[in-house]
């Protein structure tokens, strides 16, 4: 109730390590303080989810890279959702009622060049993507509409 209509998942991703591109497993079960079952990324931290926008992934594809959703480690790939509006703090309700709590708005990339960069030549995410945590845990589903709560 209050929620809006924000965009949709069209991926869910995960890895069993860190620092390398996810794969698309279609629906993962979310877990409160914890993130996404089976992921690399799963813990008691800030970071335990990642989204990013296909948008931003289009952008790199245009520079001629095949791409794919997870090639840049995100847990889900959105589209339709303006990840720039996002602020630390904003509540983004996914599917049944799964919430995640927005907790960074990008991030520094240690001095090494991950994987990922060395795959695609740039990684967006230290610049696009968006990091939250779980408030409360269920299925997420590709098709699955993400709402930002007020």
């Amino acid at each position: 109730m209050g929620e809006r209509p924000f965009g949709e998942v069209i991926a869910v991703c995960l890895s069993q390590a860190k620092g390398v591109p996810k794969h698309n497993v279609h629906a993962g079960q979310f877990l409160a303080d914890r993130g996404l079952m089976g992921d690399a990324h799963q813990g008691g931290w800030h970071r335990q989810i990642s989204l990013l926008a296909w948008e931003s992934v289009e952008k790199m594809m245009a520079k001629g890279l095949n791409l794919k959703p997870g090639a840049f480690a995100e847990n889900l790939t959105t589209l339709g959702v303006d990840l720039g509006k996002l602020t630390v703090g904003s509540r983004l309700l996914i599917g049944d009622g799964v919430l995640l709590k927005v907790s960074q708005i990008g991030k520094d990339c240690s001095n090494t060049k991950c994987r990922i960069f060395q795959l695609t030549g740039d990684c967006i995410m230290p610049k696009q993507g968006v990091f939250a945590s779980v408030e409360h845990g269920g299925w997420v589903r590709e098709g699955d509409l993400i709402k930002l709560m007020p």
